[in-house]
């Protein structure tokens, strides 16, 4: 069997996929919503089935009940499967983890250690990944981290300018996020191309609510967008991406707000929605197309943030083949992929009007034919990602006893 159960738990969610790693394809997927909360929400589909509830549960080790109710309502029961492996996905590795590693009681313990740097996403994965391996625990599972493809950073590009015994005391560097995605993608771009991945120098722009740029040299990231936390870089969603810090200082000290709440509007009350009140990208596009000053505003403070990380980008890889869109921005949305690609047709860079407004999805090059360096569009698929990894780790381990 070649079965892969894809799951990404949060504090008080459970998605997951059921892939078929063979053939790649998904078998079925859910999504549990309101864990912990009197009601929680289930949705289910397993081809043209569909198995929809709404139930109390209590927390991650329930939801994993409810999953699995849900398989059997669908006539497809969990343990009819033989699941190869349950590969789940991680936020923060730290500097610990470089790759996708099998998980034992030290693995696991390290991951929940990790917290203070991923407070939002750690220990709720935590919990889904002990809840997982109750429900199964003849399978091994593996955790894929959002951070480790970021890991072959060079010090210089990673390290803070702080104190030394500060940084080091207590973990203080860029980490970067979304490396599952740039990953995928700069080798799904190298497929579109026919071309050898490590042949190419890469700029991929991962646009979604939360959006983060990756340099990627012969397919190693060598510079990312993010940092310690996913807060830093591009203009997102809701998070502010790049500031002066003396900001978080003065609105502590002149406005009087207190260091939750700076937190809490970088991260959720700032980005397109608090420029424009909206954080959805088709929302601001709508309302620019009608005239509306604030999304305008928006959409090109956003446009030149990216401008900015692909120009430093370029001198940091040398040279560049190459120009990515993904994620449900990057793939959907023309207006900020023109807006983005406007100005840099003297640095090789020119986008087909054309090509770019097509509603077409898939893998396409939007660049014009004499653009010297090639624009495209790559669907990224995350889950699909992790169960490639999941699936080639367990099968490269010798026997469950190892683990």
């Amino acid at each position: 069997m070649s079965t892969v159960l894809v799951v990404n738990s949060g504090s008080s969610s459970l998605k997951y996929q059921l892939i078929d790693a063979t053939t790649e394809t998904r078998i079925a997927s859910g999504l549990i919503e309101r864990i912990g909360e009197p009601t929680a929400s289930l949705n289910h589909r397993a081809g043209a089935q569909t198995y929809n509830s709404t139930l109390p549960i209590a927390d991650h080790e329930q939801a994993f009940a409810a999953m699995s109710e849900a398989f059997d309502a669908t006539g497809a029961p969990l343990g009819d499967l033989e699941l190869t492996v349950v590969g789940h996905r991680v936020v923060q590795g730290g500097a610990e983890f470089i790759a996708p590693t099998l998980i034992d009681d030290r693995v696991a313990a390290r991951i929940l250690a990790l917290a203070p740097l991923a407070p939002l996403h750690n220990p709720g994965q935590h919990a889904g990944i002990q809840a997982a391996r109750a429900l199964f625990p003849n399978t091994p599972h593996v955790a894929v981290f959002d951070t480790a493809f970021h890991q072959s950073m060079p010090q210089d590009a990673y390290s803070y300018a702080i104190d030394a015994e500060i940084s080091e005391k207590y973990s203080v560097r860029r980490y970067g996020f979304h490396g599952t995605s740039h990953q995928f993608v700069s080798q799904a771009a190298a497929d579109f191309l026919k071309r050898p991945l490590a042949d190419l120098n890469q700029i991929v722009l991962h646009l979604g609510n939360g959006a983060s740029v990756c340099a990627v040299k012969g397919g190693k990231s060598v510079n990312t967008s993010m940092g310690m936390t996913p807060l830093e870089g591009l203009v997102m969603g809701s998070r502010s991406g790049d500031l002066d810090p003396s900001i978080i200082f003065y609105l502590n000290r002149v406005a009087g707000f207190s260091v939750d709440e700076i937190d809490n509007i970088l991260n959720k009350r700032s980005g397109l929605l608090g420029m424009t009140g909206d954080a959805d990208m088709r929302d601001v596009t709508r309302r620019a197309a009608a005239g509306d000053e604030a999304a305008n505003l928006a959409l090109n403070v956003y446009a030149r943030r990216v401008r900015k990380y692909i120009g430093a980008y370029m001198l940091d890889l040398g040279r560049l083949d190459t120009l990515v869109f993904t994620a449900g921005v990057g793939e959907n949305a023309s207006l900020p992929r023109e807006l983005i690609c406007a100005g840099l047709e003297n640095f090789g860079l020119k986008l087909d009007p054309e090509l770019n407004a097509a509603p077409n999805t898939g893998a396409r090059r939007i660049s014009a034919a004499d653009s010297q360096v090639e624009i495209l569009v790559i669907p990224t698929d995350e889950e699909l990602a992790i169960a490639r990894q999941a699936f080639t780790l367990a099968g490269s381990s010798v026997s469950l006893e190892n683990l």
